[in-house]
Order: C-alpha cells, then structure tokens, then sequence
C-alpha cells in the first residue's frame, strides 16, 4: 500500500498491486472527478479490483468520496475525488537572482509561499529556507507533518558557470558549485530531501498540475535568469545519465546580432546566452532601461516595446533549430514554454517562435503546436514540491520492478529526524 522507499520489496503481486494504485491516484489527478466504474476503465482493472484499491486509499486518506452522480442508468454513482489532505510536499528554487519556499498539497494547490529576493551565500540560504519549511510545518500541524513527504529543490546545476554571458559577476555563484545542499537541507530539517536541474523540475510540475494532464508527450522550456528544459514521454519526466535530459540552454547556436551583445570570435554559443532574462535585461540596459529587480522588468518592457520586441525575435531566431531538433528526436509535437516573464510578454515570444518554427520547419514534417505553460514564475518551485509527490504516486515502470527507491538514489537523502 504506497510503501516508502526502501520497503518495496515483496512478490510480482505486491509490485502490481503498488503500480494500480499509483494508476488510479493519477487518474483521479487528470481527470479531477471520477467513479469507481470510471476509474476501473481509466486503468484497465475489473470494477472489483478497482473496488478494491479505492477503499483502501479512501481508508489512507488518499482519496474521498465527492457526491452522487445522477442521470444514468442503474443507482447513481458515487464520485470520488484526490483528498488534498492525504498528502504534502515543500518545494525549494534555488535560481541567480531569488530562494523561493513553497508548500503544496497532493493536488499541486499552492498552501504557502515565501520568496528571498537575492541569491544569499548557501549557508544563509539554508537557514531562511529551514525557517520557511518550520513555519509550514507549524501550519500543518502534527496531522499534516505526518502526511510531508519531503523537499523538492529545483536549481541549475552550474550556478556558476556563464555569468558573463548572462551579465553576472558576483563570487557566490561559484561557491553554489561546490555546496552539497541536499545533505545541509536535510540535515537542517529533519526531511528527506531530492534535488533536481530546475528545468526537469519545473518540467514535473507541468506534467502533474498543468499540460501534463491532457498530454503524455512534450518539450518543456523555461524562461528564467538563463534557459533551462525537460522532457516528458508517456506520462513520466526524462532524467537521463546525469539528470540534464532536456538541457536545451547548452546547445549551441549562432551569436547574437543585436547590438547590446559583446562581440565574439566563436562560431557557436550557448542557447541561454540569447533566450533568456540575462540577455532581455542587457538589452533593455543598453535600450536606456536597465532593470534592477525581477518586479522591474514588466515596467521596463511596457516603457520599451520595441526593444522588447528586438530581445524576442533574437530570441525566437536562437531557440527555433534546438526546439525542432529535440522535437524531431523525439518524436515529440508538442512544446510547452513558461517562463517568468509578464504573461503577455511570453505570449508574445511564444508567437514568434511558433512563427520561426512554421518557416524552418522541414517539407512533409510539421511544426510542434507550441502552448503556454500553467504555473508561470512558480514552476519550478512547485515542481520541486511535485518530484517527492511524483515518485511516491506516479505509476512510473520503475514500480513494477521494485527499483524506484534504487533508480533514484542519487536523488534523495534519508535522514531519520
């Protein structure tokens, strides 16, 4: 029944049993509302081993019954719903220029939320964020502490790397590299902790509580202080060997053209160097509007349209051949992109790409439907919150094998409070 990691171990039955559970816990996540009979045939189980599961997640506190269904035929149906309080996680993003501390419910509602402007020295981050994750747990109380699963923590695996391409200069950065938070976290806490590349991340909050319940395949980008990605296929993230499956931020691309870039002898350049904040804020500087702080950059944009609009067809023209070649590996039509952007502004630059893409894209292929993203300048944080989430209920293969707990070990650190 759910078994924490490390307890998995048992009969192909068990296993089985454990994978139909997550099954159903998940379909009850996509489709919101649902009957036994329904749940039966969004899981291809029979309706008495349906039966069956549902009262026991129901006697969890897993799920809950939601009312009658009227106007079928037959005895009206009971409905049955995610109860929000069977289960909490706390998510932590780490990025260049904020901390910020969320805590979410098994459905993905947002319950709390705190945001550290500024990227503080990893020691200091570790004690504002342990301070935000014992004011959640005073919230919850005993009850709810009991149902935590952990923290997530989304943040760029190279922190300090590419500062002068992306216009920072501080030492900090760098001290990140070499800071072993996930043990500091836990350590400070008492929780579990996992950590993951802020693009998968955010990535994983889609997939859970936006995009990702309607479809099972996508590209995901994100906006951010540089670029980061994911990848979704048949219902579960990608991590790849080193966990930057999706790292479109690194591929190369051709430099830049707008004015306000520095000159460069070399061929290529990072993706992240073009698309993301970093270069929009250097390019509205160099426009006569610099941006001193992350509420700055809607005015800036809305006193510099056309300095905007330069920033994103640049960024369009970087992004369009990385976007269709991930998508013509995969197999994949579909592209969701977020970012921290104000909304109109990434609709705006969601157009354009989508534009750049129709006219590059190859004869008899299509180009991918591009959509925006459902958590906004939150995803990555409840993204973080949804990895612990994410691999105590999703029906990921790794279940039917008893190797979830082994497959990512290098992610969590158990520690005993």
């Amino acid at each position: 029944m759910l078994k924490e990691r490390g307890q998995r171990h048992g009969s192909n039955s068990v296993l089985v049993r454990e994978f139909n559970e997550r099954v159903i816990l998940t379909a009850l996540r996509r489709h919101g509302r649902a009957s036994k009979a329904d749940l039966a045939r969004l899981a291809g189980l029979t309706s008495n081993a349906a039966g069956m599961i549902v009262r026991e997640l129901e006697a969890a506190g897993f799920v809950r019954s939601t009312g009658k269904r009227y106007g079928g035929r037959g005895q009206p149906a009971t409905m049955l719903e995610l109860n929000p309080q069977g289960a909490y996680a706390i998510g932590v993003r780490i990025d260049r220029d904020l901390v910020e501390t969320v805590l979410v419910d098994i459905c993905g509602s947002l319950l709390g939320r705190v945001v550290h402007d500024g990227l503080p020295d990893p020691q200091d981050a570790v004690v504002r964020i342990a301070a935000d994750v014992a004011a959640f747990r005073r919230e919850l109380g005993r009850p709810g502490v009991e149902r935590l699963k952990g923290i997530g923590v989304a943040m760029p695996y190279n922190l300090g790397s590419w500062l002068v391409e992306l216009g920072l200069t501080a030492d900090k950065y760098r001290m990140w590299d070499s800071f072993d938070v996930q043990a500091a976290l836990a350590a400070a806490t008492g929780l579990r902790v996992l950590v993951e590349n802020d693009g998968s991340a955010a990535a994983v909050g889609e997939l859970n509580h936006g995009r990702g319940r309607e479809i099972d395949d996508f590209i995901y980008v994100f906006i951010g202080p540089a670029l980061g990605g994911g990848v979704v296929l048949e219902g579960d993230y990608l991590r790849g060997r080193n966990g930057n499956a999706g790292d479109i931020g690194v591929m190369p691309v051709r430099p830049s053209r707008l004015p306000s870039v520095p000159r460069t002898r070399d061929d290529y350049v990072p993706l992240l160097t073009r698309a993301s904040l970093g270069g929009l804020r250097r390019h509205l500087a160099h426009c006569g509007t610099p941006v001193a702080a992350r509420e700055d950059l809607a005015r800036a944009i809305a006193a510099r349209p056309e300095a905007f609009a330069e920033w994103c067809g640049d960024a369009a023209d970087a992004v369009v051949a990385p976007l269709l070649a991930s998508c013509h590996l995969l197999d994949v039509s579909t592209v969701v992109l977020d970012g921290d952007l104000p909304e109109a502004a990434l609709d705006a630059l969601i157009g354009e790409v989508a534009r750049a893409a129709q006219a590059a894209v190859a004869e008899s292929r299509k180009a991918p439907e591009l959509l925006r993203g459902s958590l906004g300048c939150d995803a990555a944080a409840i993204g973080a919150a949804s990895l612990p989430l994410h691999l105590s209920f999703s029906p990921m293969h790794r279940v039917l094998t008893g190797q979830v707990g082994d497959s990512f070990g290098d992610m969590f650190l158990e520690v005993q409070p």
